[in-house]
């Protein structure tokens, strides 16, 4: 999500944990393991219930987001398995911080190298990232001016690498808004919401039966093809977009 100051992003994306589905009893023992060698459980019961919802601040060490140390604890990336990641400031994290976000996206696990060992752990997570369009916040802005521009914005955002930005599927601007229409009461709700995402997923899930995996996302190019057909005209398009929008031939899928 990209915006300035004041839009809304963190708000929006606290509220992405209301849409997921409910935990399946094997992703609350996975959740709850997680947690507990993390040292983190703090419940009677001692397992977790709900998605988890990981925000760290812009200055991590690497060993914080993906896990490490003396004991090889899960950092942020593992916490988030089954949940939410959620990057504010996105160009603020050091670069090498966010490259290091690149395989674990792709494969789901992570692995830490220790002496005489290595340890995997899982990291299936929902990315989500904000940002302001530039440093000072208010490049493109109607009731704001950037005073650099279009250089601030233009540094600010090339913090942040190329093949990094092509993991991310869909870019959302967020515009300032006003207080009337915060206060429309047409919206739809969160609950709402989530009941058709609901939906989508029973349908996923019947769709892929047996193939040992249940939503899109975890669907690699060659099932996909299988059981999406498109015409010439749809796979010309989907090819001029990925030539145009992204550097990445994977995107395709």
């Amino acid at each position: 999500m990209v915006g300035p100051p004041g839009s809304g992003k963190s708000m929006l994306a606290k509220r992405l944990p209301a849409l997921l589905p409910p935990l399946s009893s094997e992703e609350v023992l996975d959740i709850s393991v997680i947690t507990s060698i993390a040292g983190m459980m703090n419940n009677e019961e001692g397992i977790v219930t709900k998605r988890p919802f990981r925000d760290p601040h812009s200055s991590p060490s690497m060993a914080a987001i993906v896990g490490g140390g003396k004991q090889a604890k899960p950092g942020e990336i593992t916490l988030a398995h089954q949940g939410v990641l959620f990057l504010d400031e996105l160009p603020e994290f050091s670069r090498d911080v966010l490259e290091s976000l690149r395989q674990p996206i792709e494969n789901g696990t992570i692995t830490i190298a220790r002496v005489n060992s290595h340890i995997t752990y899982p990291s299936r997570f929902q990315l989500i990232a904000a940002m302001n369009p530039c440093k000072c916040g208010y490049f493109g802005d109607i009731k704001a001016t950037c005073s650099k521009a279009p250089k601030c914005a233009e540094d600010y955002q090339s913090k942040i690498s190329g093949p990094l930005l092509d993991r991310f599927d869909i870019r959302v601007d967020v515009p300032h808004i006003n207080a009337f229409e915060v206060e429309d009461n047409d919206a739809e709700s969160t609950s709402d919401v989530a009941k058709r995402i609901g939906s989508a997923i029973d349908i996923q899930k019947e769709r892929y039966k047996g193939l040992g995996f249940s939503v899109n996302a975890l669907v690699d190019g060659e099932v996909l093809i299988k059981f999406t057909e498109m015409d010439n005209a749809s796979k010309n398009f989907l090819k001029n977009a990925v030539e145009k929008f992204s550097k990445a031939r994977s995107n395709q899928y």
